[in-house]
């Protein structure tokens, strides 16, 4: 058999392998711009990174966290009701203990019948204040706190090497298949090109 026969799909192999892996090098490098007469270089990441943290803040705020969203977790029945058993001994061990210590005197003419309707009476207005008072706490808390800008600032002042890092971390895999297609695809392509130069003499 012919050694160019072999030889074709290995290089092939080769060049699909070396032309993927080049190309998502050339995601995060050059990191600074390497300028040429009429074009300049520079990788993907480091050119586009403060749209890139622009819209992962856009993301963040308007679709992974919400303050709606939070609102109304943090609002709900069912998370108040959690919190209740915690209010309810707060408000048990003051009229008990706290308020006996702070006025004894007044402590000599409240019972366990006055204590029960006291607790009663303040664990209803609490409950019916709660909502509310998260509510306006979310409001105070969004004017304050623009997750959008957070978000957008700490990607656009990430080192070049960390959001490699980061972006490496998170797709090593995908990263090492499309390097491995590219061989692959070549390799195939090289058994093609043996097949045809054989078949056509």
């Amino acid at each position: 058999m012919n050694p160019t026969y072999i030889l074709i799909p290995l290089i092939s192999a080769f060049i699909g392998y070396f032309t993927n892996w080049i190309a998502i090098k050339m995601l995060f490098h050059p990191r600074t711009p390497w300028r040429f007469p009429g074009f300049t270089i520079q990788g993907i990441f480091p050119k586009r990174q403060q749209q890139f943290a622009e819209k992962l803040g856009k993301l963040v705020s308007n679709e992974l966290l919400s303050f709606g969203e939070i609102e109304q977790k943090i609002t709900s029945v069912e998370n108040l009701k959690k919190i209740m058993p915690v209010v309810d001994a707060h408000v048990d061990d003051f009229l008990r203990h706290r308020l006996s210590d702070t006025f004894p005197v007044l402590s000599m003419f409240i019972g366990e019948k006055t204590i029960n309707q006291l607790k009663g009476f303040f664990m209803a207005e609490l409950e019916s204040l709660f909502p509310t008072l998260m509510k306006n706490y979310m409001k105070n808390l969004q004017s304050q706190l623009d997750l959008e800008k957070i978000v957008t600032e700490k990607v656009a002042g990430f080192s070049s090497d960390k959001l490699e890092d980061i972006l490496k971390a998170i797709m090593a895999r995908e990263f090492r298949f499309v390097e491995i297609l590219g061989g692959v695809l070549g390799f195939l392509i090289g058994i093609l090109q043996v097949l045809m130069t054989i078949l056509l003499g």
